[in-house]
């Protein structure tokens, strides 16, 4: 039998780092497949934007500007995913920032902090809110959008990114056997170079674009589009015996030596 019905039809989502990049297009292909999407990020007239378009297509949103790395913004994003659709299904913690580039010893103690706020602490006090409202559901999946880089590679200038994406991976092994048995499945996506503003900070001329393209087994980088297919399967109940998993999206780059 053909199933006709979209993936996330009826589920209630949860998207950090909405307004722009893999974020929002996650948040965008989820709600092309019938998930009502709760978008957070700080910027409201990007968030804005996003949410018309998802109403234009007929799906539901809603959007709630804040500082990922306050816990009464993780606690609002919850409760209005409660309030405006019922509860809580999915939740994709995609916030994050590159952060300053260089080496160890000229890294500021505040901006290591500051970027382990972001991509790291943010993850955290946005799955503490997130488990208890989908155990009211008797399930759900959360995501982490986590990174090769720090996981399978190392790169140079990185240090705080790394160690805050490789962070995001720990955690998730942690949620994936403290609730697995309570129907909550955690996994982290990892995603190679993706077309993003982020990613034209770290590959800022044409010399540094040619080279990230060429190191991945593709000969290219991905589009956002592409991680938010991934995504989705982890989300949706594609992937229902899928726990606890640091899934490369990366085009090769991890394994490539050409």
């Amino acid at each position: 039998m053909v199933k006709t019905n979209k993936s996330c039809e009826g589920k209630v989502a949860i998207v950090t780092g909405a307004s722009s990049g893999i974020g929002r297009a996650t948040a965008l292909r989820l709600a092309s497949e019938g998930a009502a999407v709760v978008a957070g990020a700080r910027r409201q007239v990007e968030l804005d934007t996003l949410t018309s378009e998802i109403e234009s297509e007929g799906g539901r949103a809603v959007a709630v500007a804040g500082d990922a790395t306050e816990e009464p913004f993780a606690s609002e994003l919850v409760e209005r995913a409660r309030l405006d659709f019922g509860g809580l299904d999915i939740a994709i913690n995609a916030a994050g920032t590159l952060g300053p580039m260089g080496p160890v010893i000229d890294l500021g103690h505040d901006q290591w902090d500051s970027v382990l706020a972001t991509n790291l602490t943010s993850a955290f006090l946005g799955a503490k809110h997130q488990i208890p409202a989908m155990l009211e559901r008797g399930a759900g999946s959360i995501i982490f959008v986590s990174s090769f880089v720090g996981y399978t590679a190392a790169m140079p200038g990185v240090a705080a990114y790394a160690a805050s994406k490789a962070g995001m991976i720990g955690l998730m092994k942690t949620l994936a056997v403290e609730y697995g048995a309570k129907g909550i499945r955690s996994n982290a996506l990892l995603p190679g170079g993706t077309q993003t503003a982020m990613a034209d900070v770290m590959a800022d001329t044409d010399e540094m674009r040619e080279l990230v393209r060429e190191i991945h087994a593709l000969k290219r980088i991905s589009e956002p589009y592409e991680q938010a297919d991934a995504a989705l399967f982890l989300a949706s109940d594609a992937s229902s015996f899928v726990t606890g998993t640091a899934m490369l999206v990366d085009g090769g780059v991890s394994i490539s030596k050409t």
